[in-house]
């Protein structure tokens, strides 16, 4: 069976978008890679539509507030 479907590049690992119904776990499959036709910045499918380096300065932002949590604050 062949088919085609999207899949999202996360922290090494690749996670489709949608569930790979007829697929058994485990199972090892050959993956051809292409880009999304219009695929931009990461940001661009979470905030909408904006340029890749506005996208990139949100990311930045996010990132440096992260960096200023304390995990204790969590409890």
């Amino acid at each position: 069976m062949t088919r085609r479907l999207e899949a999202i590049f996360e922290n090494g690992v690749l996670r489709p978008v949608t569930p790979l119904e007829g697929v058994a776990e485990s199972s090892r499959v050959v993956i051809n890679l292409e880009p999304c036709q219009g695929a931009g910045h990461p940001f661009v499918n979470s905030f909408g539509i904006m340029p890749d380096e506005d996208a990139a300065e949100m990311q930045r932002i996010i990132e440096e507030e992260f960096e200023q949590v304390d995990p204790r604050d969590w409890r």
